[in-house]
């Protein structure tokens, strides 16, 4: 099995070199690509996960114009099947153009098929031309960012505002830092996870995150007598300012500590020069949709494309399949550190 792939116009294949790695990091940086499309992700993920790589890169006398990178998962309970990119919104093919982009994903059939694979998810922001089944229950809420937090201010309004401030009422503070919150911001997502009935991801994970990116990463600890109460974790990528991960603990939502959180967040980002905030997925009309919404976000309809092996059907790997509803409830019933313990061992097979 060739764990990572160079894909040539003429369709030959061979390993990707440290060489190309480079080009292919230049490639993303310098197109569409998103943070996730980094091939620093490769050992990250094997490390913290276990999971191989399968890269696909494509060259134009030698030049690259195009790239999709996938993560292969494989567990008994879940199946063996491969992601662009797993843990996150984004990863699907990127190229100069959709025919290159085609190409590509036409290529990691053909590795899905050598390795065995029922399916590929493509995380795709655009809808592809060709029939691929296509998942579109999800947008990303996104937020163009003013010049300035008083203009922020002004845009979400008096009654907001008002949310925002009563937390300091309460005496709660803010820091803003990188690994040194590492352990304040664990303790929140992991109680918080537990309490959705969702398996948590290991603290490596977000470790490996700091070590690897740390520059474009951050993390943000709200405190109430130095306890922490409510917590984010950001990344940065070339004008946006993303939050895939936060959490406030709910005996504390009397106060609407996270509308303080989203404040500092927010505040953050305006500060730091990016011009988008990207609050993360939603489903239409949910509560988390309609949290980011009053902030002034908009949707950003997600295309999760896949290729189905024969006889195989779309996949169901989400906390809304009915299925899952009993494990949830038991889920949230045990003590966290059971579930930290359980979290890790489970989660590293769900994309």
């Amino acid at each position: 099995m060739k764990e990572n792939w160079l894909i040539k116009m003429s369709l030959s294949v061979q390993k990707l070199t440290q060489d190309l790695e480079c080009k292919w990091n230049e490639y993303a940086l310098n197109s569409g690509a998103s943070i996730y499309h980094d091939s620093r992700w490769i050992p990250l993920i094997k490390k913290v996960f276990g999971h191989d790589s399968h890269h696909i890169l494509a060259l134009e006398e030698g030049v690259v114009v195009g790239i999709l990178p996938l993560v292969q998962l494989k567990s008994r309970l879940f199946g063996n099947f491969l992601v662009s990119m797993p843990y996150f919104n984004y990863g699907g093919a990127i190229a100069n153009n959709k025919v290159i982009e085609s190409k590509m994903m036409q290529t990691a059939i053909e590795v899905a098929l050598e390795s065995g694979a029922e399916h590929i998810e493509f995380r795709d922001t655009d809808i592809r031309e060709e029939a691929w089944p296509v998942r579109k229950d999800k947008v990303n809420m996104i937020l163009e960012l003013p010049d300035t937090a008083e203009l922020l201010g002004k845009a979400i309004g008096a009654k907001k505002r008002s949310q925002i401030r009563r937390p300091l009422k309460e005496g709660v503070e803010s820091i803003i830092g990188g690994a040194e919150l590492l352990d304040d911001f664990y303790q929140v997502f992991s109680i918080n996870m537990r309490d959705l009935g969702t398996p948590v991801y290991a603290k490596t994970f977000f470790l490996e995150m700091l070590k690897t990116f740390p520059e474009q990463v951050k993390i943000v600890i709200l405190r109430l007598n130095g306890k922490p109460i409510s917590a984010a974790f950001l990344i940065g990528f070339k004008e946006q300012l993303e939050i895939p991960w936060a959490s406030t603990l709910k005996e504390y939502n009397r106060f609407s500590p996270n509308m303080l959180l989203y404040w500092e967040v927010l505040k953050l980002a305006i500060e730091s020069g990016y011009r988008k905030f990207d609050f993360g997925r939603s489903s239409i009309d949910s509560g988390t949709y309609r949290f980011k919404k009053q902030w002034g976000a908009v949707p950003k309809q997600l295309y999760w494309h896949y290729w189905l092996a024969e006889g195989k059907e779309m996949p169901q790997l989400t906390p809304d399949n009915t299925k899952y509803k009993v494990a949830i409830n038991v889920w949230q019933h045990l003590p966290t550190f059971v579930t930290n313990k359980l979290g890790p061992v489970i989660i590293k097979s769900l994309p």
